[in-house]
């Protein structure tokens, strides 16, 4: 079985520090936690399926179809799952909109229809612009793919159940509301990238 390589997103004392200032809550955090290695795919396509596979499912789940697709239908490029059944795609163990989608993209992307390299040269919000004319990809999936492979630095998902979640324990908070997170998100700027690393961690850091 071919597993992709991944590496850490890129991030040091730099971020650390600004945020353990701007933000004295987060930064106990970073303290407590110290740094945290969060992995990224470097290829946008395998990064852009990723994300697809991990809509609205927990992250074990994620582990387990993305270890199964590996295994049952290969490498995960263009090529390979454009030419796969959406049938095939389905039994990794994922809806059937999921495998239409997926494939649906790859094919895209092979025949050259849809440029993912292009998106590197693109601001955040014209990359989600143009993620998002693709079928089966809203905001929050765009957001995973410019945190987790473009390692943009300055993504705090609102779209993100567990960051909100992280945020309401940081701040010690039963509800959260748009403007409150915009708030919270405005003070980690221009690093909210590793914000959202930790208040992931936080959010699964009982």
């Amino acid at each position: 079985m071919s597993i992709e390589k991944t590496r850490f997103f890129t991030y040091g004392t730099l971020e650390m520090d600004y945020l353990k200032e701007a933000d004295p809550d987060l930064g106990q955090v970073i303290e407590r936690l110290g740094k945290i290695e969060r992995e990224v795919m470097p290829d946008l396509f395998t990064a852009l399926i990723h994300a697809i596979v991990g809509q609205l499912v927990s992250a074990k789940a994620v582990v387990t179809i993305w270890t199964r697709m590996q295994e049952r239908l290969g490498a995960i490029t263009p090529d390979n799952l454009a030419k796969c059944d959406a049938e095939d795609i389905q039994r990794c163990g994922m809806t059937m909109k999921k495998a239409l989608c997926i494939r649906s993209i790859a094919r895209l992307v092979a025949e050259k229809e849809f440029d993912l390299e292009e998106l590197k040269e693109l601001p955040d919000d014209e990359v989600i612009q143009q993620l998002s004319t693709l079928n089966g990809i809203g905001k929050w999936t765009a957001e995973m793919l410019l945190l987790h492979s473009m390692e943009r630095p300055d993504v705090v998902s609102w779209g993100d159940i567990a960051i909100r979640r992280g945020m309401m324990r940081l701040y010690n908070l039963t509800s959260l509301t748009k403007a409150e997170f915009d708030k919270y998100r405005s003070r980690y700027s221009p690093y909210g990238s590793v914000a959202s690393i930790y208040l992931w961690a936080l959010s699964h850091n009982d």
